[in-house]
């Protein structure tokens, strides 16, 4: 919006020629969802109070002891980390761009979706929405992005799969591709949930994830820099940047309440749209196998969790103490500022490593 009011200025006074430029508009977008984010959060913290909206645990015992103190914290605090990213991405992105455009659909549509299963599990319905109308729901949304993305691709050999390490091998999905942005999607979007379990783990995370894409988009979307770096051009995943960057800025208001102890809980309102909006931009961005690096705390928090139910179901024995893995440090006995800050410092490592790539190819 800011664009389209200000940038036209530059021709009677220079200064407002900074509009043009992503980087300018990047910062601005993360400034503007921080300042927003810790302005209302109190707010919304206090409106959920009021509603009574807090988590519950239900799960054994000694868990229970564990995290008696999160009993009654406001959960649905997505709403605080969608809103300001919503508002600040409108704000400072070129809102024409076919791809910003789908990955607010995107974050609209799970955060929609999560916010059901939320109200459903605080109304008393046990499991919220379901698991399998849950994937209907994300199943649906990937289909749909995917058939979009097979008929109106944003740049040429879209459809092909670029691989890290390796600059010369490309594998082309034809119509496997569809089904492989609903596996993305869907992947990813539970991901993120499943991680969502300790105070600041989830958000930290998806913080480290949208700054390293956010990077890895501005690179793309540049022509000279694409070229250089051997990257797939795509002309309008540079305004992805924005939007990255507005979560950023979201998700570090969200931890300002949200470290331990929290006082507010992201809930599926949150973790659905964010995990589910940075699988599209790995796809927009073309590095989808690179989201199984950067990401790799979500995928080991996923896996933990397959591996845990077909041990028990296949053998009745439990490879974990309790899933996802976070919990089984936890109930190991570390703590739970200590589980989250050394997961956040493999998930820097990871980041790294997913820069490495830029050049050793």
């Amino acid at each position: 919006m800011l664009y389209y009011l200000l940038y036209p200025l530059h021709k009677y006074f220079f200064a407002f020629n900074v509009f043009k430029y992503i980087t300018f508009r990047a910062a601005g977008a993360a400034l503007t969802s921080l300042i927003l984010g810790i302005t209302l959060g109190p707010v919304i913290i206090k409106m959920l109070q009021g509603a009574k909206i807090g988590d519950q645990i239900r799960e054994f015992p000694f868990f229970e002891q564990l995290h008696k103190k999160k009993i009654g914290t406001p959960t649905m605090g997505g709403i605080v980390i969608l809103s300001v990213l919503i508002i600040s991405t409108l704000l400072w992105s070129r809102f024409e761009n076919a791809l910003i455009q789908l990955i607010l659909f995107t974050t609209i549509y799970l955060g929609l979706l999560g916010f059901l299963d939320d109200y459903l599990k605080l109304k008393g319905k046990k499991g919220g929405l379901g698991g399998w109308y849950k994937l209907l729901g994300q199943a649906i949304l990937g289909l749909v992005i995917g058939f979009y993305l097979y008929y109106f691709p944003p740049a040429r050999d879209f459809h092909s799969l670029t691989t890290p390490f390796l600059k010369e091998l490309t594998i082309n999905l034809g119509w496997f591709y569809i089904l492989f942005v609903l596996i993305v999607i869907v992947s990813s979007s539970n991901a993120v949930n499943l991680t969502d379990g300790l105070d600041g783990l989830a958000i930290g995370s998806v913080v480290i994830v949208a700054a390293t894409f956010g990077i890895f988009s501005y690179l793309t979307g540049h022509i000279k820099f694409s070229q250089y770096l051997l990257l797939p051009f795509i002309k309008e995943s540079g305004e992805i940047t924005v939007y990255l960057s507005a979560l950023i800025g979201a998700g570090l208001s969200f931890l300002w309440f949200n470290a331990y102890p929290a006082q507010i809980l992201m809930g599926d309102t949150g973790a659905l749209a964010l995990g589910g909006a940075l699988g599209l931009v790995a796809i927009l961005i073309r590095k989808e196998i690179l989201l199984l690096i950067v990401g790799g705390i979500f995928v080991v928090e996923t896996l933990s969790v397959i591996l845990q139910v077909a041990s028990y179901k296949l053998r009745k024995i439990r490879i974990f103490k309790m899933t996802p893995i976070h919990h089984h440090f936890e109930m190991k006995g570390w703590s739970e500022p200590k589980i989250v800050v050394r997961f956040w410092i493999i998930n820097i490592i990871l980041a790294l490593i997913t820069f490495s790539t830029l050049k050793l190819r």
